[in-house]
C-alpha cells in the first residue's frame, strides 16, 4: 500500500563543502513510499491524491535516517563507565562485558535493545562491531532482519592481549566469519564486515586470516581501529616492529580499500594520510568517544584536502551518546578546537548522505532519491522548552538545524521510519505540533 509522509522535507544531493547547490528543501513537502522504498519526493500539492494514506508530521523536519558507521553492539551496557583511557577502559569494562555475549539468550535480548536505542535516536543504519563470539553476530543479524533494518556487522577477530573469555584463534575466527558471511551477507538488508578488532588484539597469523577473508569476499566491508590513542600506537608498533607506521600493518595484509572503515584515525602521519587517499580507505570520526577517553582531536580538514572520505559516528560505548545529533554537537566543538568549522548543512549531510558515501551505499540509503530505502527521521526543532525558546528567533533552515545539532537528542526525534515502518510509539508533542495519526485525504 502506498502512503504519503508529509512535513518539511530536506534532502542532500551534494556535499556543502563542495557546492552551494547541495540540497533540496520543501516547506510543504511529502515523500511517497511503497514496499519500503521511496517512489517520489516533492511538494505535497504535486504528490497528494484522493484515497492516499497520509501521515502528517508538520511542522517538523523530515530527513533521510541517520547512519552510524562505527558502533559496538556488545557495549550498550558499557557506555558511561568512569575514569580510564583506551587500553585500561577495554580491559576493565569492555572485555568482561563482551564475554557475556557467548550466551545466545543474552545476545538475543541485547540485540533487540540495541536496535531499539538506534531507532529511538533516529538512526536507521549502523555498522557494528559484535563480540568475538559467533552468537553475537547471529543475534544482531536476526534481530535486524526481523525489522527489515540495514545493518553491516561482523564478529571481532581477536586472539591475544585480552581476557581469555573473548579470545578466538586464527582458524576459528576465519571459520566463524566465513560461516556468518555465507549465512547473512546479502540476505535482505544485511551485510557483513570483516572485523579484526585492531592490530593489538590480532596476531600476524590472524591478520593473514583476515586477508584471506577479504580476498575471498571483496564485496564485504572491513572495519577496524586506527591511531586512536598515543599509548595504543606505541604498543601496536612494538608488536609489529617491521611496520613503517600503524596503517602499514593493515596495508601489508591487503586490508585497505574503498570498503575499509578505519575508526578514529586521529594521530596520523603524513604518509598514512596519503596512503589512505591512494587506497580510498575511509576514516571514521568518533567525537564523543575521543573526548571521553581523552584520545585526541580529529583533523577533518587535513583528511578532506588529501581526498580521504570520512564518516562520523557515535562509537557507543566509548562514545557517550547514541544520538547522532549529540555526536554532531561534539564534532562541532572538536573542530572548533582545530580551527575548523562544521556548518549545520555540512553536519546533517555528513550524518546522512555523507556517511552513505563513506559506506559506498549512497544509491540505497542516505538520501530521499526515488528507489532508496524509506528510512527516515522526523525532527522537532522545538522538542524541549529550551529549544522552543531558542527557535523563536530562528529565521533560516540552517539556524533550525543548528538548534537540533547543538541542543537536540532523542527527545527531538519525533519519529523514525525503517523501510517505511514507524519505529516509535505515537507522541503527543504540543511544542512541535506533531500529528502522527494517519488520515485520509
Amino acid at each position: 500500500m502506498q502512503q504519503l509522509i508529509r512535513g518539511r522535507v530536506l534532502d542532500f544531493h551534494a556535499d556543502p563543502h563542495d557546492t552551494a547547490d547541495n540540497h533540496r528543501f520543501w516547506e510543504n513537502g511529502a515523500i511517497l513510499i511503497e514496499g519500503g522504498r521511496i517512489l517520489a519526493v516533492g511538494d505535497h500539492a504535486d504528490l497528494a491524491r484522493d484515497s492516499l494514506m497520509v501521515i502528517d508530521h508538520r511542522p517538523n523536519l523530515i530527513l533521510p535516517g541517520f547512519i552510524d558507521p562505527h558502533i559496538h553492539f556488545p557495549q550498550l551496557q558499557v557506555i558511561a563507565s568512569w575514569g580510564a583511557q583506551l587500553l585500561d577502559w577495554l580491559n576493565t569494562y569492555t572485555f568482561p562485558a563482551e564475554a557475556q555475549f557467548a550466551d545466545p539468550d543474552h545476545a538475543a535480548r541485547m540485540a533487540g535493545l540495541f536496535l531499539d536505542q538506534l531507532t529511538a535516536h533516529g538512526t536507521t543504519t549502523a555498522v557494528a562491531f559484535c563480540s568475538s563470539h559467533k552468537t553475537s553476530a547471529e543475534a544482531l543479524f536476526t534481530a535486524a532482519q526481523s525489522r527489515d533494518m540495514a545493518i553491516i556487522a561482523g564478529k571481532v577477530m581477536m586472539d591475544r592481549n585480552a581476557i581469555p573469555a573473548v579470545h578466538d584463534t586464527p582458524q576459528s575466527s576465519y571459520d566463524d566469519s566465513k560461516a556468518l558471511i555465507d549465512a547473512w551477507h546479502g540476505k535482505g538488508r544485511q551485510r557483513y564486515a570483516i572485523t579484526p578488532r585492531f592490530a593489538i588484539t590480532s596476531s600476524p597469523a590472524q591478520m593473514e586470516m583476515a586477508q584471506t577473508l577479504a580476498r575471498e569476499h571483496p564485496d564485504c566491508h572491513i572495519q577496524t581501529h586506527l591511531s586512536e590513542n598515543r599509548d595504543e600506537i606505541d604498543f601496536t608498533l612494538s608488536l609489529y616492529p617491521k611496520a613503517r607506521d600503524y596503517l602499514d600493518i593493515y596495508d601489508s595484509y591487503g586490508l585497505l580499500g574503498s570498503r575499509t572503515l578505519l575508526g578514529h584515525s586521529i594521530h596520523l602521519e603524513p604518509r598514512e594520510v596519503a596512503r589512505m587517499a591512494e587506497t580510498g580507505s575511509r576514516a571514521v570520526f568518533c567525537p564523543t568517544s575521543n573526548l571521553f577517553l581523552g584520545s585526541g582531536l580529529f583533523d577533518a580538514e587535513t583528511l578532506r584536502r588529501a581526498g580521504v572520505v570520512s564518516g562520523i559516528a557515535t562509537d557507543v560505548g566509548g562514545g557517550t551518546s547514541w544520538s547522532m545529533l549529540q555526536t554532531l554537537a561534539e564534532g562541532y566543538k572538536i573542530l572548533q578546537l582545530r580551527g575548523q568549522k562544521l556548518h549545520p548543512l555540512t553536519a546533517f549531510h555528513w550524518a546522512t548522505r555523507g556517511n552513505a558515501l563513506a559506506l559506498g551505499l549512497q544509491d540505497q540509503i542516505g538520501t530521499l532519491a526515488p528507489g532508496s530505502a524509506a528510512d527516515l527521521v522526523v525532527l522537532n526543532p522545538r522538542a524541549t522548552p529550551a529549544m522552543a525558546l531558542r527557535a523563536e528567533r530562528a529565521q533560516t533552515l540552517a539556524e533550525e538545524l543548528f538548534i537540533l545539532q547543538i541542543m537536540g537528542d532523542d527527545r527531538a526525534v519525533a519519529q523514525t521510519y525503517v523501510a517505511g515502518r514507524p519505529q516509535k510509539p505515537r507522541q503527543d508533542a504540543p511544542t512541535g505540533g506533531l500529528q502522527s495519526d494517519a488520515e485520509r485525504v
